[in-house]
């Protein structure tokens, strides 16, 4: 693939639309105690409050390489009619699979990170999103 001089992948372009609705909150930490299935289902509940049935969209401006099992996507994400610029860290534990992180700060997009249990429960700002993408199964399909 050809590349920038900063080793940055210049041919190749990702765009991703993400239903939020699919969105599930995995752990919590720093609290009295741990979350509970019953406080995911409260908080999935807010969440679909908050974010009705938006999506959210990402695309590239810059693919980084780093050796042969991972690097870095760079562009942009628009969630609730907001851009903003972001970084994606991608590794590919095997052929076609591809995972990732970011993170996104919540009031960057004009939203009011979640507070819950008459304030007992608070959400950070900053929000870690992982997201695992597997397109073995679509490659071998098509």
């Amino acid at each position: 693939m050809p590349a920038d001089e900063n080793g940055g992948v210049t041919a190749a372009t990702v765009t991703a639309e993400l239903d939020l609705g699919s969105l599930e909150v995995r752990e919590g930490t720093g609290g009295a105690k741990p979350l509970t299935d019953g406080d995911r289902a409260q908080i999935k509940k807010q969440m679909e409050n908050i974010l009705g049935g938006a999506t959210a969209t990402f695309a590239s401006s810059r693919i980084i390489t780093s050796g042969a099992s991972g690097g870095a996507i760079e562009g942009s994400v628009t969630l609730n009619g907001k851009t903003q610029p972001s970084r994606l860290q991608v590794t590919a534990p095997g052929s076609g699979r591809y995972r990732g992180t970011a993170t996104l700060v919540q009031s960057a997009f004009g939203i009011k990170p979640y507070t819950g249990f008459f304030g007992a429960l608070k959400l950070r700002d900053e929000v870690a999103v992982e997201f695992e993408v597997d397109l073995s199964k679509a490659a071998a399909a098509g």
